[in-house]
């Protein structure tokens, strides 16, 4: 059963985590989602500094947006199997648009996309320069930044190792295998450090979140939109036929 999003209560699920582990010590330094949605109104949070996380072309004649929690198994499930079918036949062909979207159950999720999008931009110019020059064809211009590439490895570590980082018995334990995955990426203890403590980011990202799912009217995860049409979790081969129809092949 997919869990259902609270988005209404999301100031009040900061207390003891989420159900499935147990309190313990305290990492008041670490935003959770009451403190990141106590803002009071999204109006005045500067969502400008969370970009989307996309793959694929943008002239990809049909685009996906996948809802997913990194706390949620069922998405853990579509991100080691399915998803690397998606992105082999359909996203690296350039058949589909793929956009990644958080969602937000508990404070462990915030914490493992502020780790994914840890140091995101900050070496992406000098790289995309590079790119650029060397760039035969328009697939190649097309291809993900490096900011991107690293969110997405990152993010599949994070999907990989899920049970073992989530069994911390304590919110600490929790927060230190995620850096502990950031760093495995080549980023600095102290650079983890300060991205986890990043309030703004926080808040910037739940509100995004909160105005996204309201939107879509999103309920569980995954969710996936499908050219504007939206599908509940299935098997891979009933995601491949609604893509096959919808491309008319």
């Amino acid at each position: 059963m997919t869990r259902l999003i609270a988005i209404a209560a999301a100031a009040l699920i900061l207390a003891g985590g989420a159900h499935v582990w147990q309190s313990g010590q305290s990492t008041s330094a670490y935003p959770g989602l009451g403190a990141a949605a106590a803002q009071t109104a999204v109006e005045e949070v500067d969502t400008s500094i969370v970009q989307e996380m996309v793959l694929g072309s943008p002239d990809a004649p049909v685009t996906v947006i996948e809802y997913a929690s990194f706390t949620c198994p069922y998405c853990r499930s579509f991100h080691i199997g399915p998803f690397n079918e998606l992105k082999a036949d359909y996203i690296d062909t350039g058949k589909v648009r793929f956009i990644y979207r958080e969602v937000y159950f508990d404070r462990f999720g915030l914490w493992a996309g502020m780790v994914a999008r840890c140091g995101f931009g900050e070496d992406d110019a000098a790289m995309e320069e590079a790119a650029a020059e060397g760039a035969a064809n328009a697939d190649q211009a097309a291809a993900p930044d490096a900011g991107t590439r690293r969110y997405f490895a990152i993010a599949d570590v994070i999907y990989e190792q899920q049970s073992e980082w989530s069994s911390a018995d304590t919110p600490a334990g929790i927060a230190q295998n995620l850096a502990r995955i950031g760093r495995s990426a080549g980023l600095g203890a102290d650079q983890v450090d300060a991205c986890l403590q990043d309030a703004a980011m926080a808040q910037a990202l739940v509100a995004v979140y909160q105005q996204n799912a309201e939107a879509d009217g999103v309920r569980s995860t995954p969710t996936f939109i499908i050219d504007g049409e939206t599908y509940s979790n299935m098997p891979w081969a009933e995601f491949a036929a609604i893509l096959d129809e919808k491309l008319g092949e």
